[in-house]
């Protein structure tokens, strides 16, 4: 039985249960591959912090180079995090012709094409399954069940601390402040959650999926992206009045021939399938021309959920060893999209505003309706405890360019303000 070393660089919540996985599973993945897996070497910052956690045999260190230089090591698993400096790492190690496995979304989103190059001058393998939706084995899903159909659409919950925040506010009528509290406290988001709750993470992720969709390279510049911080819990109630639930949602979708992406709050119908998807879990629906909606259901982080998806990019750079077919990308698809026109981009949007509560002022907001040519399907106005009045409207149909014009001219009058402007899935 022929032995395959792996260097691990990361010893955390993840790298912890990549050891642990292909320790438990070694029988499994030798009937699979006919390959012992084995790793040799871990490499990490602070080597007395992770000493306990190392198994006989395996040398731990903080040197690199005890990875790059040792021709043993065939695969590596790059779990450290942070765009630098594991960018140069991944270099240094496919220039050093080791396969990479990596969980790094970050990463991937914006240097991937790049280091799929260097991967391919190599010979070598880069995966990188894990780097989006953590349990969910989404990419290679759609690289390979995916390949003869033509999609549409993709759409999800991509960010599990944005979705438990936004699952208490509406189960236990908690303020954003309190629920985010309780998802730090429980170890679903950071101390600093900024990449989470802004929508940071959920649009590098959708920047992954997008490529593997419609194999185009967007950036985060093209995209339009918004978190949750400022979704207040009257959103939430009034959302539920309606028959909503309020979700981050990352939407990438093909139009007239371009490819449209975005993240944001959305308000979901309650009878669809992801305002089921409570809590720190995570989905993503994708429709194909062929195939119609599908769903992908399961937890979007953790260590052994995550270490899983390392595992499966393990396996799959070993077969390829195995078969002496490493060097192609992890995903081939390519494709040129053009621009997509705001005026292509249709959604029905939750309006809610402040204005003061005199006489007028829903027919100033009437007005600047009718000029941009949208039009209102429910309206509901309640009195705030000052001299004022909230007015929470959902519209019928509008594009992205007629929200822009709204924006624009309730800005110029100065007894209405735009608290906040969402996407409704019909």
């Amino acid at each position: 039985m022929n032995t395959i070393k792996i260097g691990l660089i990361g010893l955390g919540t993840v790298g912890g249960s990549v050891l642990q996985m292909l320790t438990e599973n070694q029988d499994k993945v030798q009937n699979i591959t006919g390959q012992r897996l084995s790793v040799k070497t871990i490499v990490v910052r602070d080597t007395e912090k992770h000493q306990a956690a190392v198994p006989e045999g395996v040398t731990l260190t903080s040197d690199l180079d005890a990875i790059i230089n040792d021709p043993e090591i065939k695969i590596v698993v790059e779990v450290m995090g942070g765009v630098h400096p594991a960018k140069e790492i991944i270099t240094q190690l496919l220039n050093a012709k080791k396969h990479v496995v990596t969980a790094n979304k970050d990463l991937i989103a914006s240097a991937g094409e790049e280091l799929a190059n260097i991967a391919r001058e190599n010979h070598c393998d880069l995966m990188y399954e894990a780097s989006v939706a953590g349990g969910i084995p989404i990419l290679r899903t759609i690289v390979n069940s995916f390949a003869a159909d033509q999609i549409l659409e993709v759409k999800g919950i991509v960010n599990g601390t944005t979705n438990y925040i936004l699952t208490q506010m509406q189960r236990k009528n908690w303020s954003y402040d309190q629920a985010l509290k309780k998802a730090q406290e429980l170890g679903f988001a950071e101390s600093d959650p900024t990449n989470d709750v802004a929508g940071i993470d959920a649009a590098y992720k959708m920047v992954i999926l997008s490529q593997f969709s419609y194999g185009t390279h967007l950036k985060l510049d093209d995209m339009s992206v918004e978190g949750i911080q400022t979704i207040s819990l009257k959103d939430v109630e009034q959302a539920d009045a309606f028959g909503y639930t309020i979700k981050l949602l990352g939407i990438s979708r093909r139009i007239n021939g371009g490819v449209f992406a975005e993240v944001g709050p959305v308000l979901v119908p309650t009878d669809h399938p992801l305002a089921t998807i409570n809590n720190e879990n995570n989905a993503v629906m994708v429709t194909g021309q062929a195939v119609g909606e599908t769903l992908f259901y399961g937890p979007g982080a953790g260590g052994l959920p995550t270490a899983n998806s390392v595992l499966s990019d393990i396996v799959s750079v070993t077969k390829n060893i195995v078969l002496e077919t490493t060097g192609n990308a992890f995903n081939n698809y390519q494709s040129e999209s053009g621009n997509v026109d705001a005026n292509d981009v249709i959604y029905p949007y939750y309006l809610s505003l402040k204005m003061l509560d005199i006489p007028g002022q829903m027919l100033k907001l009437t007005q600047v309706m009718t000029q941009i040519g949208a039009s209102f399907s429910q309206i509901v106005q309640t009195k705030n405890d000052d001299q004022s009045a909230r007015v929470v409207i959902i519209t019928h149909d509008m594009s992205k360019a007629q929200l822009h014009d709204l924006k624009e001219q309730l800005e110029a009058i100065d007894t209405i303000t735009l608290l906040s402007a969402y996407k409704v899935l019909k």
